[in-house]
Formats: structure tokens, C-alpha cells, sequence
């Protein structure tokens, strides 16, 4: 508990001690030197235009001023190239640092970031040993200058607008195709003529529901989400601080029961120090507490609006239906504690003992807490007095974060309503009840999860010069992180001994060699330790005789890296070197009669020899600047090739390695697979005036392939090996329509899949040419984009005009397909059906049919990966545009403000793509929305 006292009190001096020392702070003259052109990389910054590739950055803070966002990295691959919103370079699990610590993006809100450095290249995230091996996200949040107290205030409110809803068929509609279904299996109708009438006629939707969950009954048009925040910020030569405290709120979209209370709610606070302690010691203190909570009703609309049939149950009825005369039904209602609004009672089957909207009336809520503290604090050491150029820099922090689920669960009951007409009056002659109204009262928490993180990292710093003409740099590094976390036995970390060396002759040409050896305790002892080398060349073009006088070409920047890091990413657990023998699902045997044991089966065999996959990598760079600025460009070219991926091989060992039964394997884990990828990226900018308009252009883009180079298969035909393949491939059936009658289907190739075939189902193509329609028929469809779109585009337009800035953003993602596999489209058996069945094959319908035919069986045949379901994800979305006012400052003189904003706009606008309407519909989950914001900044 102390060392936790401990941090409390340094985390209340790293926010307050700004706030109590406004009024007694001393302001020096020169403010310090602006941070703007230095760029953070692996434990150091550097000047932009001393960068060498593999690394793209965004002045968040300028970004701020013309485009406000609510998460971190929203939208990010509009601006850099080489991040397509999911991966660096094509690659999973990037690692992200906020402030040099292992943390979250979403725990940082925009408001509170300066910067934030996308670290591609294996060169440029090589010092970060084994977990940075896939890329680096590092977000640098806001710091205090040297300047008079500032204090900004900002203010937003917006409305969230549901893009698209799924569009399901009606009661009357699905019974009627329902019957449909059946008599394609051969069965009898299920619903009647006349239930189908009452069912569509609407004369009591009561007793013939017809359950329309996105209606407005429902839901609300439009949700709010509001915030506020005040930033405090100042310092002299001697202190620096920054403080940030903000509070959201946002609304649910849900008009009734507990769901209409549905919120979700963040305070944060952030605040740092630096000190200048001498004038060789400084240090800083970095804190941050946030607290989260969400509270929702029990159960899961949406996934009930994709499955519960629109005829199966009404939710409520209306009391005034009972029968007067009926005392037991009334007797019922008289003592149950769930009459809704004084007038319904909740209604239920036998089968439906519970439903979604019963469940948001009666059976409680839930809340989920979240919490979070983080705090680090540094020291840097000027050594020159030891060695000039020599200093010192350390780290440390200690984060916790905790989260749990608090609820109030009720159980309800539900009542089936007898009906009679009376006359010509529909009326209720008995309830049937399920289940009983019970509320304990008590709170139960469930769902408790905790974490810890700690990290430490020095390092020492050397930097010379001979005659500002051989410039040396150097650093030694030692840093390590370890997470604890509730139900995880081993610790997931990372420790590495880092070198950079670097050498530049008249600032022209550079060379730079980044190493680090790496630990990792999940391979066997021996070969748990690892060295990483990446090693580049550079060469400033515009400093040469050839380009030193050149109007067009400010500056001109080359360079090429080449690195082989080593990770354990893709080792999944711990152990995996070793054999494993259980004896619980074991044969029973016995050497006589009357002795039985159990077998004990070796699960794998041993392989201590496993060790860390290989990150290796070529990649070359251009950044240049011309003609003053006019245009700026940075492009990327990589090939990289992620080698010794472990798996379990099927086809290298011989096959009296393991049996069926018993299941049993001497096969071990071995370093096997390999993937290719490659690609560029490129950003690129244009800043012009025109007249008395300031235009800025933007464009950034991102492209990558895959490849598997190497992969254990042994298939029986070319056509169907992953090997050569992309890595993110889908893989499926190819179809030629549907078989059109009897005699196309006995014609056709036998469709092994399950259940008889018929008229109206797919009909595919028989690769194989063996007269069997079947896995072995499957081939490449396309790319899955599962590390992000194959290409990656973003262009943004800022144009200033006296007081007003413009602001637009659009990306593009193209080359990546889907398959329309949710219940939405694959619909069978006794599916909820969407408006998409219209189009299923009939007689009548054979021509034109974009569906097939209706089935209540199990549809194997038809409803499987095969390019009859595919589509491109080719799309471009109107990201944001914002319109910003700044009054202008002379007004405000000799004012206590002395700066004031507005702005107002629209997120997520517009989607176009030939397959916008599913693009921007989810069917499971809450929709897709527009997000309407007007807010205004105060600077005081």
C-alpha cells in the first residue's frame, strides 16, 4: 500500500501544484525554443528534416485548431502515409506509447495531444526490442511553455444521426415466404390465409404482432454527446506546467424502459511538470487519472432486432383487452409488479418466457466502471562535465487500471393472452403466466479485471562534433516494461539492451546503426536471448554540388535501411517448446482381466530448439521540399518478410507421429511459415495563397501486397495451395447462377454439401473436373484486407480566408473484398428474413433472381464462401468538414479573452461505393451514425 500512498501524493503535485502556483509564478523573457520541428522517435527527438525514413508525424495540436475529433487516432491514414487505420505497413499488433509508456489510445483524448509520430520501419522501432517489432504509434501529449498563464476552455455539443437501419419484411410478408420455404421443402404451409390477413390487416397488432424493432416507437431520431474542457498551462525557465481537466457525456438511443437512461460518462485529469533543478539536472512528472462509466439496460437489442420474428410475440398489451368480468386475469395484473406505464403488461409465450423489450422494462441495469492512473516521472543529467556531449536520461511508470460491471438483475414475469372476439370486439379471456417478479435489491458485481503496468528505461546519451564536420551521436539504452494482469499468470513484457550510433559528414551524409538485444521467457532456456541490427545509409541530395544551387529543390533526402528484428509477437504462449502428456482423455486398456488404467497420451512433442520469428526488411525513402515550400513529399518503398512463424505441421513429419484415436501427437511446434509483404506509401502537400485565400492540399495513400512464401501444405491440386497466395486471402466456391430445373441439377456435377439439391440453388463450378462438387473445388477469391485495404487514401483540404478556415477530409479504401455471410443474408431454417429475399428464385422469378430459393432446412449448399456472396469494399467516405470562425484579436484587446473560436461540424457524411448501402448498415450491432457537433474555444 505505500508505494501506491506514494504515487497518490506525486500524481496530486503533478495536477494541483500548477493550479496553486499561478499566482506566484515568474515569467522569463525568452520563452523556450518551440518544439514544433523536433519529431519524437525511439527515445529521442530529432529534427524533422533529419528524419531517414520509415517514420510519419502529425502536429496534432495544429491539427486540433481546424478539425476537432473525439478519439486519438480518428482518421489518422487521411494525413500520413504508410497507416491505413488498422496496421503499419500491413502489419497486426502495433505497439502504442503514450508518453514512452505502454498505454491505450483511447485513455488520451485528442484535446490533451501535440504529436503523434507513426514509427513504420523496422529502423525506426529496432531500439523498442521484441514487442515493437510490427510498429510503433507514439502519442506525445501537451506540455507547458515558458510563458504567461494560459488558460483554454473548450465546449462541445453534437448529435449522433443513425446512418441506415436493416430493413427486415413484415409479419404478413414473412409468414407468407415462410410457407413459401416449406412448400420448397415439401412440407405443408405453417400460417393459414386468414392468419396471414390478420397478421397484415393491422386491426389489433396485439394479438397479430407485427414487431418492427427500428421503428421510432423505439428509438430516437437523433443522440447527444457533449464535452467540456479547460486546459491550464504556463512556466518560466525554472517550471513548466500543463494541466487538462475534461468531462464528456454521451446519450443512448433508446426512448423507453431502462434503456432510455443509457449513458455513458468520462472525467479526466492530466497534468505534468518540468523543473530545471541546476543547470545540468532537469526532471518532469507526468500524471493522469480517468474515470469511465457506462450504464446500459439488460440484454442485447440489436442482436434480438436481427433474429426475433416480427410475428412471434407483442411485447405489451394493453390491459383494457382483459375482460372485465375475468377475475383471475385481473388478479394477475393486480399483483404484478411490472404494469408499464399503468396500462400494459408484459407480454410472453411459452417458448418466449423473456424478450428483449421485456427485458429493458423489468429486468434491471447494468453498469460498467472503468479506472485508470498512470503516472511517470524522469530525470535528465548533463554530463559534459564528465565528458562534453555526455548526459544521462531515466524513466519510470506505474499505471493501474481496474474495471468491473455493477447490476441490478430482475427477473420478470410474462403473460400469454387467451383472445375471443365479442362482438366484433377482440378480448382477452384468460392470462397464462411464466416465470415470477422478483427484485432482490442486492448489487451484484461481476466481471472485475484489473492491470498493472510498470516501466523503466535509462539511458545514456553521447553527441560531438570535429569541426561541424564529422558529427557523432550515440546512445546505450536499458529498458523493460512488465504487465500484471487479473486471471494471466505469466506477465506479458518486454526488456532489451538498445545501441544507436550515428555519423553524419557536413550534415550531407548520414549513417546510423540501431541494435537491441532482446529476452523473451517463452522459448527454452538457451534460446530465450536475441540480437537485432538494422543498419541505415542516408544522404541529403540538396547539399551536394549537384543540387546546391537549385531554384526548384529546398531540400532533398535519401535513404535506404536494411534490418532483421526479432520478435515473440507470434509466439502464443508460454511452454510451447515443450512435450505435454495428460492422461484425461486417455484408452482405457489392461494387460488381464479385471485391470483397467488409463493411457497417458503425449499431446505434442518437444522442440526446444523454437525460437523468435524474424522481422526482415529492405525499405528506401525520399523526402523532399520544393520551390520555398510549395510542394512537400515523403514516399516509402518496404519489402519485408516475417519468417519462422510457428505452427503445428501436418505434412513434415510421418504420419505414425499421432493417431485419430486415441488422439495423441508426437508432432511438436516448429518455426515453419514465412510472409511476404510489400508495398509504399506517400504523403503529399500543397501550400499555395491564392488572392486573398490561404489553400492547403493534403494527400496521403498506402499500398501493400501479401504473400505467403512458404507454407506446409500438401494439397491434391496447384489451384488450391496457400503457398504464393495473399496471406489475407478468401477462399470459396465459384458460381454459375442457379440450377435452373430438375434436369440442370441431374446434369450437373453431384453438390456435396448436405440436404437434396434443387431448382433455385447455386450451382458451382467443378474445378477438379471429377464430376463432385466439394472443398477440393475451392480457389482464390480475393483479398480479405484483414491488416487494412490493400490500398489506403486520404486527402485533406484546408482553406483559410481572413477569419474563416474550411476544413474537408475524405479517405479511400480500395482492393479488399467481403462475403455477405451475416444473418441479414444468409437466411434458412427459421431466420428472421430481410428485405434482401424479395429477389429469391421462383419459377416466376428463374430470369432474374438475385436470391435463392427460400428453405427452412439447414442451406448448406447454398450458404457457404463462394463468390455468389462477394463484394468489393471499394469505398470513399466524406470523413469531416468543419467551418471555424476565429474573432479577430484586435477586438478583443484589453480584454480578459484573448481569443475566441467557433466552429461547427459533421462527421462521417457520406459513404460512396457501389456497395454504400451495406458499407454503412450494421446488423448486429448499434448503426453506423453522423455526428452533427457546433462548439466554441476560449482563450483566457
Amino acid at each position: 500500500m505505500k508505494h501506491i500512498q506514494t504515487i497518490f501524493i506525486l500524481y496530486a503535485i503533478a495536477v494541483f501544484l500548477p493550479l496553486i502556483s499561478i499566482s506566484a509564478q515568474t515569467i522569463a523573457e525568452n520563452e523556450i525554443e518551440p518544439k514544433d520541428s523536433l519529431v519524437q522517435v525511439a527515445y529521442r527527438k530529432v529534427p524533422h528534416s533529419d528524419l531517414l525514413g520509415g517514420v510519419s508525424v502529425v502536429n496534432y495540436e495544429e491539427l486540433t485548431k481546424k478539425n476537432y475529433n473525439t478519439y486519438s487516432l480518428d482518421n489518422m491514414q487521411g494525413y500520413v502515409g504508410g497507416w491505413n487505420g488498422a496496421s503499419l505497413w500491413g502489419m497486426d499488433e502495433y505497439l502504442v506509447l503514450v508518453d514512452g509508456v505502454p498505454r491505450d489510445a483511447n485513455n488520451v483524448l485528442p484535446i490533451e495531444i501535440a504529436q503523434i509520430s507513426f514509427l513504420k520501419g523496422a529502423s525506426a522501432v529496432v531500439l523498442y526490442g521484441s514487442r515493437a517489432a510490427k510498429g510503433v504509434i507514439y502519442i506525445s501529449t501537451k506540455r507547458g511553455k515558458a510563458e504567461d498563464l494560459r488558460i483554454d476552455v473548450r465546449a462541445n455539443t453534437g448529435f449522433n444521426v443513425s446512418k441506415s437501419y436493416p430493413k427486415y419484411l413484415g409479419s404478413a410478408e414473412y409468414m407468407t415466404l415462410y410457407n413459401e420455404a416449406r412448400s420448397n421443402d415439401g412440407l405443408s404451409p405453417l400460417y393459414s390465409e386468414e392468419d396471414i390477413y390478420n397478421y397484415g390487416s393491422g386491426i389489433n397488432p396485439y394479438r397479430y404482432p407485427d414487431l418492427h424493432f427500428y421503428s421510432s416507437d423505439y428509438l430516437k431520431k437523433v443522440y447527444n454527446r457533449s464535452d467540456v474542457s479547460t486546459e491550464i498551462s504556463g512556466g518560466n525557465d525554472r517550471a513548466r506546467f500543463y494541466t487538462n481537466i475534461g468531462y464528456y457525456r454521451q446519450g443512448g438511443l433508446f426512448k423507453f424502459g431502462e434503456a432510455k437512461n443509457n449513458n455513458v460518462n468520462r472525467l479526466n485529469v492530466r497534468g505534468n511538470i518540468d523543473l530545471k533543478i541546476n543547470d545540468f539536472i532537469t526532471a518532469f512528472v507526468d500524471a493522469n487519472a480517468t474515470y469511465y462509466n457506462s450504464r446500459s439496460a439488460k440484454g442485447d437489442y440489436w442482436t434480438a432486432a436481427s433474429t426475433f420474428r416480427p410475428n412471434r410475440v407483442s411485447p405489451l398489451v394493453p390491459t383494457e383487452f382483459i375482460d372485465p368480468n375475468n377475475v383471475n386475469s385481473w388478479t394477475l395484473i393486480n399483483n404484478s409488479s411490472n404494469i408499464i406505464d399503468g396500462k400494459y403488461f408484459l407480454g410472453g409465450t411459452q417458448v418466449d418466457t423473456t424478450n428483449i423489450f421485456a427485458d429493458y422494462y423489468a429486468a434491471g441495469y447494468s453498469k460498467w466502471t472503468s479506472r485508470q492512473f498512470q503516472f511517470d516521472t524522469g530525470i535528465d543529467i548533463d554530463l559534459a562535465k564528465v565528458l562534453k556531449g555526455l548526459s544521462f536520461h531515466t524513466q519510470f511508470a506505474v499505471d493501474y487500471a481496474t474495471s468491473y460491471n455493477t447490476s441490478y438483475d430482475n427477473s420478470y414475469a410474462v403473460y400469454t393472452p387467451s383472445w375471443y372476439n365479442y362482438n366484433g370486439k377482440d378480448m382477452i379471456e384468460g392470462l397464462t403466466k411464466y416465470n415470477n417478479d422478483e427484485k432482490s435489491g442486492v448489487q451484484n458485481i461481476s466481471g472485475s479485471s484489473d492491470r498493472q503496468t510498470i516501466a523503466f528505461s535509462g539511458q545514456f546519451n553521447y553527441r560531438t562534433s570535429i569541426n561541424d564536420v564529422h558529427n557523432f551521436s550515440a546512445m546505450l539504452i536499458a529498458a523493460g516494461f512488465q504487465q500484471t494482469q487479473s486471471e494471466v499468470y505469466h506477465r506479458p513484457g518486454n526488456v532489451n539492451l538498445s545501441l544507436q550510433l550515428g555519423y553524419n559528414y557536413l550534415k550531407t551524409y548520414f549513417a546510423e546503426f540501431g541494435a537491441a538485444e532482446i529476452h523473451s521467457a517463452k522459448l527454452a532456456e538457451g534460446h530465450r536471448n536475441a540480437f537485432s541490427p538494422s543498419l541505415t545509409l542516408g544522404l541529403k541530395m540538396n547539399k551536394s554540388n549537384f543540387l546546391s544551387q537549385s531554384s526548384v529543390m529546398d531540400d532533398l533526402t535519401l535513404s535506404a535501411s536494411a534490418s532483421i528484428l526479432h520478435t515473440d509477437l507470434d509466439i502464443t504462449d508460454y511452454y510451447m517448446y515443450e512435450s505435454n502428456y495428460t492422461q484425461a482423455n486417455g484408452a482405457w486398456w489392461g494387460w488381464y482381466d479385471g485391470a483397467v488404467e488409463h493411457s497417458t497420451n503425449s499431446l505434442r512433442g518437444a522442440n526446444e530448439n523454437l525460437t523468435f520469428i524474424k522481422r526482415k526488411e529492405f525499405s528506401v525513402n525520399a523526402r523532399t521540399s520544393l520551390w520555398e515550400k510549395l510542394i512537400t513529399a515523403d514516399a516509402s518503398f518496404f519489402i519485408n518478410s516475417m519468417e519462422g512463424l510457428i505452427i503445428t505441421p501436418s505434412t513434415l513429419f510421418p504420419n505414425y507421429f499421432f493417431t485419430y484415436y486415441p488422439n495423441a501427437s508426437f508432432i511438436p511446434y516448429i518455426n515453419y511459415n514465412n510472409n511476404l509483404r510489400k508495398g509504399f506509401d506517400i504523403s503529399l502537400n500543397l501550400n499555395k495563397r491564392v488572392g486573398e485565400i490561404d489553400l492547403s492540399l493534403g494527400f496521403a495513400a498506402t499500398y501493400y501486397t501479401t504473400k505467403a512464401t512458404q507454407r506446409d501444405e500438401n494439397y491434391e491440386y496447384a489451384y488450391q495451395n496457400r503457398q504464393g497466395m495473399p496471406i489475407d486471402g478468401i477462399w470459396g466456391l465459384q458460381n454459375v447462377g442457379f440450377f435452373s430445373d430438375q434436369q440442370d441439377v441431374e446434369n450437373s456435377p453431384e453438390q456435396k454439401f448436405g440436404g437434396s439439391i434443387k431448382p433455385g440453388d447455386i450451382k458451382y463450378v467443378d474445378q477438379n473436373n471429377d464430376g463432385v462438387i466439394d472443398e477440393k473445388d475451392e480457389i482464390f477469391l480475393g483479398r480479405a484486407g484483414w491488416y487494412g485495404t490493400p490500398f489506403t487514401g486520404g486527402v485533406n483540404l484546408t482553406a483559410k480566408w481572413r477569419n474563416f478556415t474550411f476544413f474537408a477530409l475524405g479517405t479511400t479504401n480500395l482492393g479488399a473484398y467481403g462475403i455477405k455471410n451475416s444473418t441479414y443474408y444468409w437466411i434458412y431454417g427459421d431466420r428472421k428474413y430481410s428485405e434482401v429475399v424479395r429477389e429469391r428464385w421462383t419459377e416466376e422469378t428463374k430470369t432474374t433472381a438475385t436470391f435463392p430459393r427460400l428453405t427452412t432446412q439447414s442451406g448448406a449448399n447454398n450458404f457457404r464462401n463462394s463468390d455468389f456472396w462477394l463484394y468489393k469494399n471499394d469505398r470513399f467516405n466524406l470523413a469531416k468538414v468543419q467551418l471555424t470562425y476565429d474573432l479577430p484579436k484586435n477586438i478583443l484587446q484589453n480584454f480578459f479573452l484573448h481569443e475566441i473560436s467557433a466552429y461547427v461540424s459533421g462527421s462521417n457524411l457520406l459513404t460512396l461505393s457501389k456497395e454504400s448501402k451495406l458499407l454503412e448498415m450494421n446488423v448486429t450491432t448499434a448503426p453506423q451514425t453522423r455526428f452533427y457537433n457546433v462548439g466554441i474555444k476560449a482563450v483566457f
